[in-house]
């Protein structure tokens, strides 16, 4: 494991703002400006000579937090890490959606693992609590290896605190059999869908769910957006902006080739639909691969671009590693997860799970771009944007939904007026908060 060399000076700062960081006898909660990069900012640059390996505090041992599906990789990479070293890592199994809650509860009483994995849409809570310590000594490292996305979603307010680990997004199943090809274009699909769609037969070219998450693609393709600032700023909502507006209409031009009301559109049917070789494009994400294989001959690819040449956009879920901040060994638990983020280990984290890795020269790897499933969500994952993780999308689902349907299904409508509603019902919503 190549290392990132650092002089015993700024060593000696990191030991001190780590011991610092870690509350030291008040149980205070610490903060996260106290971090090693911002203690040695004074400090003169290394010279060559004074440059050494960094190295995990004496006596080391580590605790981490991993779900169920993912204990046996880690039992492994975490045999790995010692072998390296030599510091114990102790894994204890705790889901994948509980390790926030956790942290909250056990940071504080120093019960909590020193490495663990949050979606990316936890991490404002975290770190408004003190909870993680900011991924300062390999951030270069990480922001050149990761994709943009994934360090975009493993931030907050410009601040690095993941070690990106895996993503996901949807992307488009193609029956391989109507599609040798998937379709580049919705022009494509479009075209398809006159000859092969027929409601008498229960024949459709392509579905999709009609909720935000997976409608996002008619939004931000076109340049709408849901919140400005990255998605961090509630005070302004772009639902009804000029590119949803454009989004939106261009979405009600599609009714005629998925001549369904919104509400009919569920996952159990299109997924049954597209077992049956009945749905010959079906928009999904990778935790529906399973429910297809050995049934149907398909591939994954990347949604189709909307006019004008323009890339179809998606939402994107990222999970990365973080630091405790109450960890009494920031320096071995730092080291753990830039080792666990690792193109390798993220290579070998796919092999055993399937989970898609953030690292860009892995997402290259032949074992990557050589899988039928796998490369295509990677590759759509490049135009996708991080799911907003501000506590103020709770109140855009619902209106978000209903203005969704209120336009595909009533020809009537109008798409202005309907998203104006839909930004004042969630405004209301937020202000209740």
């Amino acid at each position: 494991m190549k290392l990132r060399n650092w002089s015993v000076g700024c060593l000696c700062a990191l030991l001190i703002a780590a011991l610092t960081a870690c509350g030291g006898g008040d149980g205070a909660s610490p903060a996260p400006s106290e971090s090693p990069s911002a203690t040695a900012q004074g400090s003169a640059p290394p010279t060559e000579a004074e440059e050494a390996p960094l190295e995990p505090e004496a006596g080391a041992k580590l605790k981490v937090w991993e779900s169920k599906e993912q204990i046996p990789y880690m039992q492994e990479l975490a045999a790995a890490f010692e072998r390296e070293y030599g510091v114990p890592v102790t894994l204890e199994e705790v889901a994948g959606g509980d390790q926030g809650g956790r942290l909250t509860t056990d940071g504080p009483s120093k019960l909590a693992a020193d490495v663990l994995t949050l979606p990316h849409d936890q991490i404002a809570q975290a770190v408004k609590a003190g909870l993680l310590l900011p991924n300062d000594v390999f951030e270069e490292e990480t922001r050149a290896s990761m994709a943009e996305a994934a360090v975009q979603a493993s931030s907050y307010e410009g601040v690095l605190y993941g070690y990106p680990k895996s993503v996901e997004t949807y992307a488009l199943f193609y029956n391989k059999d109507l599609f040798p090809e998937p379709p580049k274009t919705w022009e494509e699909v479009v075209n398809f869908a006159e000859t092969f769609t027929n409601t008498k037969e229960n024949k459709y070219a392509i579905m999709w769910e009609f909720v935000g998450y997976y409608s996002y693609p008619f939004v931000g393709s076109f340049g709408g957006y849901f919140f400005g600032q990255d998605n961090t700023d509630p005070n302004d909502i772009g639902l009804n902006s000029p590119g949803a507006v454009e989004g939106f209409e261009f979405l009600r031009s599609l009714k005629p080739i998925l001549p369904m009301n919104a509400a009919d559109v569920t996952y159990d049917i299109k997924t049954q639909l597209f077992t049956d070789g009945k749905l010959a494009l079906n928009i999904d994400g990778p935790w529906s691969v399973s429910a297809f294989k050995d049934k149907v001959n398909f591939g994954v690819a990347p949604l189709p671009d909307v006019p004008g040449g323009r890339p179809s956009t998606s939402f994107s879920g990222v999970k990365s590693y973080y630091v405790n901040s109450y960890t009494p060994y920031p320096i071995a638990a730092r080291l753990f997860a830039n080792f666990a983020a690792s193109k390798e280990n993220q290579l070998k984290n796919y092999e055993m799970t399937g989970a898609i890795p953030a690292n860009k020269e892995a997402g290259e790897d032949p074992q990557i771009k050589n899988d039928p499933y796998i490369s295509g969500f990677f590759q759509q994952f490049a135009n996708s944007t991080p799911m907003p993780s501000i506590s103020a999308i709770d109140a855009v689902w619902d209106p978000l939904k209903a203005a969704f349907t209120t336009l595909w299904d009533d020809p009537k409508a109008d798409v202005q007026t309907t998203l104006d509603g839909l930004v004042e019902t969630a405004k209301t919503a937020i202000a209740s908060q």
